[in-house]
């Protein structure tokens, strides 16, 4: 699902294992722009964080891998 922006603090779930990631830093490098997730959850202080490259496309853009969960209905 696409978004109109990647922004600080949306949580996205991974599709392969389910985890929720917290949205730490988006940034650009030359042409192509950077997430960097964090579990969303209490281990999230001493957790590795993950960088995704975002994917553009007609509709929006999105972190391949991984989906929107403010718009799902699954609270």
């Amino acid at each position: 699902m696409a978004v109109k922006a990647i922004q600080l603090g949306q949580v996205w779930r991974n599709n392969e294992n389910g985890n929720n990631f917290l949205v730490t830093k988006v940034y650009s490098e030359l042409f192509t722009q950077f997430a960097m997730l964090r579990p969303a959850d209490a281990t999230a202080a001493n957790a590795d964080t993950t960088r995704v490259k975002v994917a553009k496309g007609p509709d929006g853009v999105t972190l391949p891998g991984y989906t929107f969960t403010q718009d799902l209905q699954e609270f």
